[in-house]
């Protein structure tokens, strides 16, 4: 049996992460869910995923810092940030003149659109 590529669930809002985490497990991944930038940062040092998907605007540190942090420890990681903020394209643009690129997907993230940007 092939091994299910990790994932990381990251959203300050337990049902987003919990759910996506659900709808991953259930489409042959190996997805976790926590609900902080700096729980990301830990988790992802022992369970050293392919994947993070994070929301960008969180109280204790962005998703943008903790992928910035996590790419630190992992380097081939995949990031996808995804928000439903205005706010994120002035963050994105902070974190792109120091450069680090993000793919960033809007909310709601809806389960098939998700599926097939893992995919592609």
């Amino acid at each position: 049996m092939p091994r299910k590529p990790k994932v990381l669930v990251v959203d300050d809002e337990p049902v987003i992460a919990d759910s996506l985490a659900i709808i991953l497990n259930q489409n042959g991944y190996d997805a976790a869910a926590v609900y902080t930038g700096t729980a990301a940062v830990e988790r992802a040092r022992v369970v050293k995923p392919e994947l993070v998907i994070s929301d960008v605007i969180m109280p204790d540190m962005n998703g943008i810092e903790a992928a910035i942090s996590i790419r630190r420890i992992l380097p081939a990681c995949k990031i996808l940030l995804f928000s439903g903020q205005a706010a994120t394209a002035d963050l994105l643009e902070s974190a792109r003149t120091q450069g680090h690129e993000f793919e960033i997907l809007t909310k709601p993230v809806y389960p098939q659109d998700l599926l097939a940007k893992l995919r592609e």
